[in-house]
């Protein structure tokens, strides 16, 4: 009998060893899939590196250099698809259940065939210019395949939730190839738990799904960044600034969250996306920085390729196109473009610090500004860190600063939103 239960429990281990690593597998190859869909849409649209999918020319350069007429059309493009392709999902397609919703109720799956438009929905618009973020549509596909597996393989409702956020996680960790950060996010946001076999489950995922991807889009990383050896004032700057931080996410939160809620699913999402992707190309023609998710001006920021003026006029003009496509109807993540945001807004505290305590380099406020604010805004800090770390490979003299930045912004943060619930 004994020797029966240990041949049982062995049986129950290898079965959700098996789910776990295939669930790695599946989640890689979706997050890879939908980088090279991404950037086939975006050399098409935009014209530039045609025969190079996954080139040296990034995307605010192909922006950049694009006609007028070739820039507008894309970005017109990304409106016509966003405004009636939502409109016909949500008119046609099965009610879409979120990933906190699989992972709070297993026992209601993700739908397949609505989960997957909604997916290439978000890349197809970010890569014509959306300023939402892609990293929601790995995600999904990732917790989707999860949830298919769990079913396959019969797994218990606990399982089946677990499963499910490491697949969110492993997605994260393939499309940005950030193995540490997707292991993190599950258990910080997704799961809000901690156990051995929780973690050593969301490791396993988003290690093997970011290692699948790589094969596909290689193993660089997302940002350039030469870490600069940083003055002794850059800590009290961390700290100072951290509330600040805190509060400008607190707002973001609460303007992306109202005008989400304000989204009509009738004859008002193609017209109002088709007006605010207008406003957008328009805008476009004199700032090129503004398409896409933010990855262009993030760079720009931590490169020390922006000035006061110009980084407080890109920081405006970037809240008014993100509010303008949410309240549209487009979908999209906020995780680039709450990192750019946040960046853009630390150089103009850095500014004001370095008047009155000269030295260090503004690109490092920009990175350790821009992870708190991520922190704040997406109430994760331990992830935001990891995720700012793995994306520029940070010398380990940042560590400190920025995790004081994110503690006291997410701490802020969240004391708002006790205060006023929104």
């Amino acid at each position: 009998m004994p020797q029966q239960t240990e041949q049982a429990d062995a049986k129950t281990y290898l079965v959700r060893l098996t789910a776990v690593i295939l669930t790695g597998i599946l989640a890689g190859i979706a997050g890879m899939l939908l980088a090279l869909i991404l950037h086939a849409v975006q050399h098409l649209a935009f014209g530039y590196s045609i025969d190079q999918l996954v080139g040296s020319e990034t995307f605010l350069e192909g922006v950049t250099d694009s006609t007028h007429l070739r820039r507008v059309a894309a970005i017109l493009g990304g409106g016509a698809a966003a405004g009636f392709g939502w409109w016909l999902l949500a008119r046609y397609g099965k009610r879409r259940v979120s990933i906190a919703a699989a992972v709070a109720n297993p026992a209601e799956p993700m739908p397949t065939g609505t989960t997957t438009l909604h997916a290439l929905l978000q890349i197809i618009t970010v890569a014509l210019g959306s300023p939402l973020g892609r990293e929601v549509a790995p995600r999904e596909m990732g917790a989707l395949a999860a949830g298919l597996l769990a079913r396959k393989f019969s797994l218990q409702p606990d399982e089946t939730r677990t499963l499910i956020a490491c697949g969110a996680g492993a997605g994260l960790a393939a499309v940005y190839n950030v193995p540490l950060a997707g292991a993190l996010f599950t258990l910080e946001v997704l799961l809000i738990s901690f156990s051995w076999e929780k973690a050593l489950a969301a490791i396993i995922t988003s290690a093997v799904a970011a290692w699948v991807a790589t094969l596909g889009l290689g193993d660089e990383s997302q940002y350039h960044f030469d870490s600069f050896a940083l003055p002794q004032a850059f800590i009290g700057w961390a700290i100072v600034a951290s509330p600040l931080l805190g509060y400008a996410a607190w707002l973001f939160r609460k303007a992306t969250t109202r005008v989400r809620t304000q989204v009509k699913t009738n004859w008002q999402m193609p017209v109002f996306c088709l007006l605010a992707f207008a406003m957008l190309a328009g805008l476009s023609l004199w700032f090129p920085q503004l398409p896409g998710n933010g990855k262009g001006p993030m760079q720009l920021a931590i490169s020390n390729g922006l000035s006061f003026n110009f980084a407080a006029i890109l920081l405006a003009l970037k809240m008014l196109v993100i509010l303008a496509v949410l309240r549209a109807g487009a979908e999209g993540g906020l995780l680039t473009p709450g990192l750019t945001v946040g960046a853009l807004l630390s150089l103009l505290l850095a500014a004001v610090w370095q008047f009155i305590f000269p030295g260090g380099d503004v690109g490092s406020f920009a990175l350790v500004g821009g992870a708190a604010f991520l922190a704040a805004s997406m109430q994760m800090p331990v992830t935001a860190v990891a995720l700012v770390m793995e994306f520029t490979h940070m010398e380990h003299s940042y560590f400190a600063p920025a995790l004081l930045c994110a503690a006291g912004a997410y701490t802020t943060c969240r004391i708002l939103d006790k205060k006023y619930q929104y």
